[in-house]
């Protein structure tokens, strides 16, 4: 059997799948070029490494508040109206960027408002977006179906940040943020086009029978004392406090370690991208055959390595191919990890659970606090190297206290 087989895109016979993946192939797009526009500009203001593992920092606060919030709304109200709320209000802040770049009125304290903005209205929008995908294909296609949207968004990886690079170099970076608006326009329109499913928590009619405290605490201890979800985040948030972050100092390895600028860290981008697709691709065409609790830790456990090689790395192709290799091993910390969440947590509970594990994104930004502080003072190489092994520590320290990891299918 081929790996690109027919049952690899099995899921996008269903019409509600359609629309939600390409949805999150323009939601995915407009975010990975964001990286690339975010912390270039933010860079090119200040010159500061610390500012630029500050602007992801900032982020924290409004995700840690808001996302249980958030997996309590999804699983009381029409997930499809949060989607479309947040990328409306995600293009909007992306045009008033564009417009105070243009005026030359931009100031560091805008990049950090629209940081703390756009952490609020993903908040809301991933827990309700990634939620919504049980609701839209069969059980026995759902693990195809996480598979295929994080193909859509490694695709995204692979294209937004060039694109951003190649845009940022010919146009500017107000040229960017306007395309980036025009990605969740598209992404509204889709997520529009939805039909409700009857019955489902997408409609509305789940969860409203206790207080959103009750509720936000169910979720919680549903994610911790299930032998199977609480292992998986724990993988989750060591590879986002530790190994993740290293990519908030990719415009200094870009611009001054390797001399390679705003495109060339567009191009780093894009070869992790595509070996995160490769993997997806995997994912998506063996995904209840993969033996998913080794993939998990011996994933992360690479993903580590390969990030302590490419801090010592002084080659641009040598960075390109350990790049890849990163990203081949992402995915385990991310699709695995998010198919095993959604497969063993039951509707009602699953916007609440996917929040908690979208808060995983505020363990990367004190990571990406720590990342600017230590390269700061020892610089960008150092801090990357130490902190990627301190993953594979944690990632192996956790496969050894918990042997049910292991064993999850």
């Amino acid at each position: 059997m081929s790996v690109l087989g027919r049952e690899t895109f099995a899921a996008l016979r269903h019409r509600e799948f359609r629309l939600l993946w390409a949805g999150q192939a323009g939601a995915s797009q407009a975010w990975w070029m964001d990286q690339v526009a975010q912390g270039w500009l933010m860079y090119n203001l200040t010159n500061s490494p610390v500012q630029l593992g500050l602007v992801q920092g900032i982020q924290a606060i409004p995700i840690l508040v808001l996302s249980p919030l958030a997996g309590g709304v999804a699983d009381r109200y029409p997930r499809k109206q949060q989607v479309v709320v947040a990328q409306m209000l995600a293009g909007a802040m992306y045009v008033v960027l564009a417009l105070l770049i243009v005026t030359n009125r931009i100031q560091p304290w805008h990049v950090y408002a629209m940081a703390v903005v756009m952490a609020m209205v993903q908040a809301f929008h991933q827990p309700a977006r990634a939620a919504m995908v049980a609701d839209a294909v069969p059980p026995g296609h759902l693990t195809n179906a996480i598979g295929l949207n994080s193909l859509a968004f490694n695709v995204a990886r692979s294209t937004g940040p060039a694109l951003a690079g190649v845009i940022i170099a010919a146009l500017g970076t107000a040229s960017c943020y306007v395309v980036q608006a025009m990605c969740y326009v598209l992404a509204t329109v889709w997520t529009l086009s939805l039909r409700p499913t009857p019955g489902s928590a997408t409609s509305g009619h789940v969860g409203r029978g206790s207080s959103f405290g009750r509720s936000i605490v169910e979720g919680f201890a549903f994610s911790w004392r299930n032998e199977v979800v609480r292992p998986a985040l724990l993988i989750a948030m060591g590879a986002s406090l530790l190994i993740m972050p290293f990519m908030t100092l990719l415009p200094v390895f870009a611009r001054d370690l390797l001399g390679v600028g705003a495109t060339g860290q567009g191009a780093l981008l894009t070869a992790m991208g595509i070996g995160a697709m490769c993997s997806a691709i995997l994912v998506a065409s063996f995904g209840d055959r993969l033996p998913r609790g080794w993939l998990m830790l011996g994933g992360v456990t690479v993903y580590g390595l390969g990030v302590v090689a490419f801090a010592a790395s002084t080659s641009f192709r040598l960075s390109l191919t350990l790049m890849m290799i990163v990203g081949v091993a992402h995915v385990s910390s991310y699709a695995l990890v998010q198919t095993v969440i959604q497969t063993y947590s039951p509707s009602a509970l699953r916007g609440r659970t996917m929040a908690v594990f979208h808060m995983a994104s505020v363990v990367v930004t004190l990571g990406s606090m720590l990342a600017g502080t230590l390269a700061s003072l020892a610089g960008a190489r150092w801090a990357t190297a130490a902190m990627g092994a301190a993953g594979v520590l944690l990632t192996i320290a956790i496969g050894a206290t918990l042997p049910h990891a292991r064993r999850i299918r």
